[in-house]
């Protein structure tokens, strides 16, 4: 594992760029709702794929050729054609409002993949560190894929794909809907947006900045999916994910990218070779090496003992992570 010390944080500051954490996790005080402070408010609306211009929606095809897995038990590519087919979805968008919001006021916000799993633990966090002024006033807008996992799904599709399709999607079809519904002015300042998620919604959060840094500039990542699991493979990537920093970070320009990631030391496939493409500890201390090396501002977490997107440590980690991201950003 990785241990480095970089500059980071406020000026004159000296931080700890990569950590290691351990049991007994214990949830932050932060996620615990709190009676003596204002209490943001939770909104939900549904959109389905007969609505998206980018999103029309598919779904997985259970067949022999997806059904195929080699030595390590990882899925064999099959071509797009017969991994998936034209399918109908619905999705949930749950939107965390601050309390104190007025309508029309231009404001940061987060989007987060995955939402319904996160909806109810921003929510908590949120409230208690705008109260603290911890962080700046901000939405928070948490979206639920198109449904399925991986190769040939929905989901796999907007998550693991390495374009800006996933940005455009949010940009194009999400924010707007939720600005007319509740009255939302989304800053169009990149500085304040950021993306989160875990597993491939942190794929898709690190993408959204990638490709579109003119609309993002800050990322939370849990177990990040920076593995092969791309679907269709793209003969730019074809490890997917994997050629992030195998790469794509290590032969492009630093981009203005602020990101901060946990992995569990017993995270997806720890005990696989590289040659699978598909090790997330192992992904995920490549990412941080690529990120350093490149110079970028990232705090990376190693969380020992704990499993894929693991709850007790995102309970204990989300309130500083938030408060990391945005420590520069005025309240």
């Amino acid at each position: 594992m990785l241990i480095a010390f970089l500059a980071t944080g406020a000026v004159g500051a000296v931080t700890p760029a990569e950590e290691h954490i351990g049991p007994p996790y214990q949830d932050a005080p932060e996620m615990v709702a709190r009676p003596d402070i204002p209490h943001g408010r939770l909104q939900s609306f549904i959109m389905t794929s007969a609505e998206s211009g980018i999103f029309p929606g598919i779904r997985q095809l259970d067949n022999d050729i997806t059904r195929r897995r080699d030595a390590w038990g990882n899925r064999i590519a099959a071509p797009a054609a017969e991994q998936s087919e034209a399918g109908p979805y619905r999705r949930d968008v749950f939107v965390y409002i601050p309390a104190g919001y007025r309508k029309g006021r231009e404001v940061p916000f987060i989007v987060v993949q995955d939402g319904r799993d996160y909806a109810a633990r921003m929510a908590a966090a949120l409230d208690s560190l705008i109260a603290q002024k911890r962080v700046p006033m901000m939405v928070a807008v948490m979206i639920q894929s198109g449904g399925g996992d991986a190769q040939g799904s929905e989901r796999g599709l907007e998550y693991d794909t390495l374009s800006g399709r996933y940005a455009e999607f949010v940009e194009q079809e999400v924010l707007p809907r939720a600005a007319r519904l509740y009255g939302i002015t989304f800053t169009k300042d990149p500085n304040g947006r950021a993306a989160m998620g875990g597993s491939s919604g942190a794929a898709a959060a690190f993408s959204m900045a990638w490709f579109h840094p003119e609309w993002y500039r800050k990322v939370l990542s849990y177990s990040g999916t920076f593995v092969n699991q791309a679907s269709p493979v793209d003969p730019a990537t074809p490890h997917g994910a994997w050629d992030y920093h195998a790469r794509l970070i290590p032969d492009n320009p630093r981009k203005p990218i602020r990101i901060w990631m946990a992995v569990g030391e017993k995270d997806l496939h720890w005990q696989d070779p590289a040659e699978t493409f598909r090790n997330w500890p192992m992904a995920n201390d490549r990412m941080a090496a690529a990120l350093k090396a490149r110079g970028y501002d990232y705090h990376y977490v190693i969380a020992k003992d704990a499993v894929h997107v693991d709850g007790n440590v995102i309970a204990q980690t989300l309130p500083a992570a938030l408060e990391w991201l945005w420590r520069d950003y005025p309240r």
